[in-house]
């Protein structure tokens, strides 16, 4: 037990550096003890329960349900949006929480990764406001960017969008994601404008990435860069649950093989895992299996995801 006078210390001391927002030099020099001593009061406070906190969570945050995905899936972050709708209106949310992120995590010189075929992602490009948050970096395209002539979404516009939002030099990988056959892959792969780009794939700081499911999305699927239905039938025929750049995984997140991978220009998971921090951006019940595979296969470091999918992931089996 601690005497009267310990006691009165402490709550002195934690009276001025709580309550006064004295740092613990000011707090030093005001009573003539050693910043060592005033760190270990501090904390032997806290220990006494002299010193409690309370932090009272905002409507419309969810921070206790982000901690517990971050914990179950030994995630680095998640950001858990409100909104009970889905469709156009979810990805605009996701893709204008993502934005967010990004404006308060990019740091200068950095090489950021950006798959392609991503309705989210667009969104966030929309939603982001220009800064010089990468200046002197690079945003790579991770994933085959050329869709069908006329298409109103082209992925190259996307990884250029985003350099020029947050400074930084696009480096485009100039062809279809998906290409007719193994040989057309091989071809393509050693073109120059390709090899620039997949040569950055191992040199990557962050990946941006959307999390696909089986069905593809309106959008993907009016850019030509899609698997036939049969093709689809057979991936999952193998145990796909969804996809990261096109490459297929099952349900624990386990690389499907299939000679179909052999058509996809842009990274691996083998590659896309060993990157510093990968951001994956998806949401809805359609979305569920995939980003859980996902998750369970440590695909992702930071997720962002809407409520209702954040609390269907909280209650699935690890």
């Amino acid at each position: 037990m601690a005497r009267v006078d310990e006691l009165r210390l402490m709550a002195k001391v934690a009276r001025m550096y709580y309550v006064q927002d004295m740092n613990q030099q000011a707090i030093t020099e005001k009573l003539q003890l050693h910043q060592s001593t005033i760190s270990r009061i501090l904390k032997k406070a806290r220990t006494m329960n002299l010193v409690r906190f309370s932090v009272s969570t905002p409507p419309g945050t969810f921070a206790e349900l982000e901690d517990q995905l971050i914990s179950r899936f030994d995630l680095k972050d998640v950001v858990v949006v409100d909104c009970p709708a889905e469709g156009e209106t979810l990805v605009r949310d996701l893709g204008t929480a993502l934005a967010y992120f990004l404006e308060t995590t990019l740091k200068p010189g950095k090489v950021i990764g950006i798959s392609s075929w991503s309705r989210s992602l667009f969104a966030m490009v929309d939603a982001l406001h220009p800064g010089d948050y990468c200046s002197g970096g690079k945003v790579v395209q991770i994933l085959g960017g050329v869709g069908n002539v006329g298409n109103e979404f082209q992925a190259l516009h996307l990884a250029q969008r985003l350099a020029g939002s947050i400074d930084a030099k696009p480096v485009l990988l100039q062809s279809p994601a998906v290409v007719g056959s193994a040989e057309a892959q091989r071809v393509l792969s050693r073109d120059p404008a390709v090899q620039e780009a997949s040569a950055l794939f191992d040199k990557l700081d962050v990946a941006l990435v959307g999390i696909g499911s089986m069905e593809p999305s309106k959008m993907l699927a009016g850019s030509g860069n899609v698997f036939s239905r049969e093709e689809r039938a057979e991936l999952q025929r193998a145990g796909a649950v969804g996809d990261i750049c096109f490459r297929f995984f099952n349900a624990d997140g386990v690389p499907v093989k299939s000679p179909l991978m052999k058509r996809v220009i842009g990274i691996d998971l083998v590659k896309l895992r060993a990157c510093k921090r990968v951001v994956g951006v998806a949401g809805g019940a359609q979305k569920v299996q995939a980003i859980l595979g996902a998750l369970r296969g440590g695909l992702i470091d930071v997720l962002i995801t809407d409520q209702r999918t954040a609390t269907t992931l909280s209650e699935a089996q690890r």
